[in-house]
C-alpha cells in the first residue's frame, strides 16, 4: 500500500467545517464518483457510490477529530484503501488534513499503487477544496 497526505488552511471553526463534513458531501466532493444509497448501521454510515459502470461501497466512521472510511467488500477500484480525515484548530480557523492509503492488488505494485496513489491525491484535494469553500 502506498500513502498520501494532503492538507489545508479553511477560514472557518472546526465545528463549521466539521459540520459539512459529512460521508455524502466527502464522496460527492472527492468527485470521481456519484452517491447512489446511503444506510445507516451498526457498524457505521455506508455509502455505495457509483461512475462509468463501477460500483463500490465505503464504510465511514466517525471520529472525534474527523472521519475515518474504507472501501467496503472486494467491489471497486481499490484492492484495499482507508482514507481519515481530520480537523484540529489552528489560528483563526481549521487545519485539515487528509490521509489515504491505496492498494491496487495489481502486477507491478510500484507503479500501479503509484498511480493510484496519484489519482487519490486528485481527489483529496478536490475534497479539500470544496470543504474550505463551504464551510467559509
Amino acid at each position: 500500500m502506498r500513502e498520501v497526505e494532503v492538507s489545508r488552511f479553511v477560514r472557518a471553526t472546526p465545528t463549521a467545517v466539521k459540520r459539512v463534513l459529512t460521508p455524502t458531501t466527502v464522496v460527492e466532493s472527492e468527485g470521481s464518483f456519484s452517491v447512489r444509497e446511503v444506510s445507516e448501521t451498526d457498524d457505521g454510515t455506508l455509502v455505495t457510490a457509483g461512475a462509468r459502470g463501477l460500483e463500490l461501497t465505503l464504510r465511514f466512521e466517525e471520529r472525534p477529530d474527523g472521519l475515518h472510511y474504507t472501501q467496503a467488500g472486494s467491489a471497486g477500484p481499490f484492492d484495499a484503501m482507508t482514507t481519515d480525515l481530520s480537523v484540529e484548530s489552528e489560528d483563526e480557523g481549521a487545519r485539515v488534513t487528509a490521509r489515504s492509503a491505496v492498494s491496487l492488488g495489481l502486477p507491478l505494485p510500484a507503479l500501479t499503487d503509484r498511480l493510484a496513489t496519484w489519482k487519490r491525491r486528485g481527489e483529496l484535494n478536490r475534497l479539500l477544496d470544496a470543504l474550505a469553500a463551504e464551510a467559509t
